[in-house]
């Protein structure tokens, strides 16, 4: 492991002990206690970058005073400009940024556009309020517009403040207004979510070894065989999946031990957008509690569900959420795969400008286009058993797919990702494009045939059908 991956592990772990000491605080004190904490972190890891998530916080509050009917679509186009000069700094002579001060951006960046969102609902559900003299009836939204200082204590929050999750400024209110944090589940749920990190941890280091990442852009890689070369990228996202699951593991205890994002069952709370219902406690009943909101992982359902689109779901959840509430509905696109491409190309740039990000993420939507048209003219058409053995190809193929896109999130540069998927016949994409071929004939088999059968039924009706 690295320096920097070992002190995210350090920051990560730490914050577990320290959530459970945070149950004891009053809002006020927990909320300038995570601040400094929080700012604490930044400044010993990012040192003078602090200033560019500084710049971002400033920036997003004066837009939301200035405007917050239009908010929303400029806080977007800021932080993502911003993110923009924050990659190129070095154009400008000034020092590259931390790998964490970046972690820290990318987090803020998805907290600030959300943010602006929270304040135009608020404004605008507090007019409806006044001309029909009623009570807003939207879930999870503001009861005031928040300060400088709500602002700052959010954007700064030690719980996530590198990992993630990502959170709602109301999830993060809703954390400080907690009646009685010591009564709310903690131990329990805490350590069930770590039992598995050690095996995550493990089977990271131990497969990392034998199959590292720089083999790959060797002369010697070339030189092995098509199923090794093939086979590798397996090891590869295997490698990927176990760091990453060990990671938001950790985080989402982190943020267990605190208490943040834990509500009521019965609020049906989502990853990262918090309750879908209107709830209230009752205090002559116990209450079951869980924290949906911070989960960021599901790593079962990652692994073995069937479908490329719902591999998407269960991995980063709490980004995904954001994507499909601030990205996919304002897509210039009405095709479904045009605005999930869209939406992959907006999650692409938030990662980063390396060429492999792209060519990942933009193979996606041709991976749901292939599976789309094989569902449709192939499964359909089975029987239950059938079904069920499309549906093992489909997970294998699937599994395969994200194998592939994995080796351009990783090794970044696109002639390295060009390289190896030429070493393989870039065989996912051929394998897509083929799936979506035959669907489409299939299908059009489909149709003529019905058309004839259609023909044939009002020929006996003497009603010939054109």
């Amino acid at each position: 492991m690295s320096p920097d991956e070992l002190v995210y592990l350090g920051v990560l772990f730490a914050s577990i002990p320290v959530g459970f000491l945070f149950r004891y605080l009053s809002p006020p004190v927990k909320q300038g206690a995570a601040l400094l904490l929080g700012l604490s972190i930044i400044v010993a890891t990012c040192h003078i970058h602090t200033l560019h998530s500084l710049v971002t916080v400033i920036g997003t509050w004066i837009i939301i005073k200035s405007s917050w009917r239009h908010a929303p679509a400029l806080s977007l186009s800021w932080t993502f400009l911003y993110l923009l000069f924050f990659r190129l700094v070095t154009w400008f002579g000034l020092p590259q940024p931390t790998p964490f001060s970046n972690a820290v951006q990318l987090i803020l960046t998805l907290k600030m556009v959300s943010l602006a969102n929270e304040v135009k609902s608020f404004h605008v559900e507090k007019k409806k309020e006044v001309s029909s003299f009623a009570k807003s009836p939207v879930i999870g939204g503001l009861s005031e517009e928040p300060s400088l200082y709500d602002i700052l204590s959010y954007s700064y929050c030690y719980v996530g403040i590198m990992t993630g999750p990502f959170f709602r400024f109301q999830t993060y209110v809703d954390w400080l207004k907690q009646p009685k944090p010591l009564e709310l589940p903690g131990w329990t749920p805490c350590l069930q979510r770590l039992k598995l990190v050690p095996v995550y941890g493990a089977l990271f280091l131990a497969v990392n070894s034998v199959f590292p990442l720089s083999f790959v852009r060797t002369d010697e890689f070339l030189d092995r065989n098509f199923f090794f070369r093939f086979f590798y990228m397996v090891a590869v996202f295997f490698v990927f999946r176990m760091r990453f699951y060990a990671a938001w593991c950790g985080a989402e205890a982190g943020c267990i031990s605190a208490g943040l994002g834990c509500y009521p069952e019965k609020a049906l709370a989502k990853p990262g957008g918090g309750p879908t219902v209107n709830y209230s406690l009752d205090p002559s009943a116990e209450e079951s509690y869980d924290f949906r909101t911070i989960q960021n992982i599901d790593c079962y359902n990652t692994d073995f569900c069937v479908k490329v689109r719902h591999g998407m779901r269960y991995w980063n959840m709490t980004v995904q959420w954001w994507l499909h509430h601030y990205i996919y509905p304002n897509a210039p696109f009405r095709a479904y795969t045009l605005r999930a491409g869209w939406t992959m190309f907006i999650s692409a740039y938030w990662h980063g400008l390396h060429a492999g990000y792209y060519l990942s993420f933009l193979t996606i939507p041709l991976c749901i286009a292939a599976e789309s048209a094989m569902e449709a003219s192939v499964r359909a058409r089975l029987g239950p058993r059938g079904q069920n053995v499309f549906d093992w190809v489909h997970w294998f193929l699937k599994m395969r797919a994200y194998d592939y896109m994995c080796m351009g999130f990783v090794l970044l540069k696109a002639s390295d990702t060009v390289s190896y998927w030429t070493s393989i016949y870039f065989v996912m994409h051929v394998i897509a494009v083929c799936c979506i071929v035959v669907g489409r004939l299939l299908k059009g088999g489909k149709s003529r045939r019905g058309k004839r059968e259609q023909n044939a039924e009002a020929e006996k009706t003497g009603e010939k059908t054109d």
